[in-house]
């Protein structure tokens, strides 16, 4: 698709619920809202690869607060802020006043003084993350309507421990592009299963991600976890809900080798057992470390139940034609490689390492594209204006 035509496509989706409003979760916007994203999205990359300059902004900051380790989200968040022409400031929280007993309210008032955009990743802790995020989101609402702050900065959730929707957005914009488009997607078996990892407490956010979303599209959407690996029932529940709605399905399995059969997608994932991540986040509540070093160990022993859980070789033969496309979030337990034994054998991820790669790089467009649509009321003038006015990101 040419950019005039993703300009046209996106002049006619409805993009007025995503202006100046925050992102949560994906299944809080329409599916012809998230389209726009991925419409804009593909419209960035066009524009830089032209090298025309994307900046709407001439100054800004986009505040960054990462309370977990991060590679790609966080460049890819750093990434997107830089091209539309924000500076991106970490909030660091060890270096800000909150050991001191700032309160949420109060530091969300004081980072937001001349911010545009905050992007918050808080994925570690059950029914903490997505209510910190909120709560940032209301205060900063509070802080505009006080007249405290000129202008109301918009949240991108760029992981919580619900959803990871900029990371199931880009998965999804590649999985497209490789099929043809989103109606491609209808009757596509894709497996969503764990897989052995040699560490715990790896979040629910990306399969619970790949649930919420993917049975939007009329896909046949495989689950697979050994028993006791269950996600929240409450994303299962909309999953089933939304499957039947798009005349796709979602199927629960124990067995690896039942969602790999056939399949056309596979994403095999390591993650930690729902009741264990309750369990842990109650344990850091109490300030329980032995509690939290017996759980570890404890949950390493039941991961080593299922090292059989791995993208080997033979079980992609299980897949479509044996070629099934491969999709991780990485970093990958590389068997042989980054462990002993873990996610996926050397030999499958050197095969997919170029689409793994190319997978990734859709983060940052997608990241942007959600930006770009929170403060832009109409947006297909706006990338026309862009591209008309032709000026060069860089002078060759």
């Amino acid at each position: 698709m040419d950019f005039k035509e993703i300009c046209r496509r996106l002049s006619q989706l409805p993009t007025e619920g995503l202006y100046q409003n925050d992102f949560f979760l994906t299944w809080d916007k329409s599916l012809e809202e998230l389209e726009a994203i991925d419409q804009v999205a593909d419209a960035m990359r066009a524009l830089r690869e032209a090298n025309k300059s994307c900046r709407i902004f001439d100054s800004g900051l986009g505040i960054s607060l990462f309370r977990d380790n991060s590679t790609r989200t966080r460049f890819s968040y750093a990434s997107a802020c830089n091209l539309l022409g924000l500076e991106v400031q970490d909030l660091d929280e060890k270096k800000s006043q909150l050991s001191h007993g700032e309160t949420v309210r109060e530091t969300a008032n004081m980072i937001s003084f001349m911010a545009d955009v905050i992007g918050i990743r808080d994925d570690m802790y059950i029914g903490k993350g997505h209510t910190y995020q909120k709560n940032v989101a209301a205060y900063v609402q509070e802080g505009y309507e006080d007249g405290i702050l000129e202008q109301r900065p918009t949240l991108v959730n760029l992981q919580c421990d619900i959803d990871h929707p900029t990371q199931i957005m880009a998965d999804t914009l590649h999985v497209m592009h490789t099929f043809g488009g989103a109606e491609a997607l209808k009757g596509k078996k894709i497996a969503m299963t764990w897989a052995y990892s040699p560490s715990y407490g790896k979040p629910l956010s990306v399969p619970q991600g790949a649930v919420g979303l993917l049975t939007r599209y009329g896909a046949d959407v495989s689950l697979a976890y050994p028993e006791g690996y269950d996600i929240m029932e409450d994303v299962l529940e909309l999953g089933k809900k939304q499957a039947k709605a798009s005349g796709g399905s979602l199927t629960v399995t124990h067995s690896m080798e039942e969602a790999f059969a056939d399949a056309d997608v596979v994403y095999p994932k390591s993650w930690a057992p729902f009741a264990a991540m309750e369990e842990r986040t109650e344990l850091y509540a109490q300030g329980d470390q032995k509690g939290i070093d017996e759980l570890e160990q404890r949950l390493l022993a039941n991961n080593a139940k299922f090292k059989n859980w791995t993208c080997s070789e033979e079980m992609m033969k299980k897949t479509k034609d044996g070629k099934a496309l491969y999709l991780h979030c990485l970093p990958a337990d590389i068997s042989g490689v980054s462990c002993a034994e873990g996610e996926v054998d050397a030999s499958v991820f050197d095969r997919y390492r170029v689409p793994l790669y190319k997978q990734a790089s859709f983060k940052p467009y997608i990241i942007a594209a959600m930006i770009f649509l929170q403060k832009v009321k109409d947006p297909a003038a706006k990338l026309e204006e862009l591209w008309q006015r032709d000026l060069p990101r860089w002078s060759k």
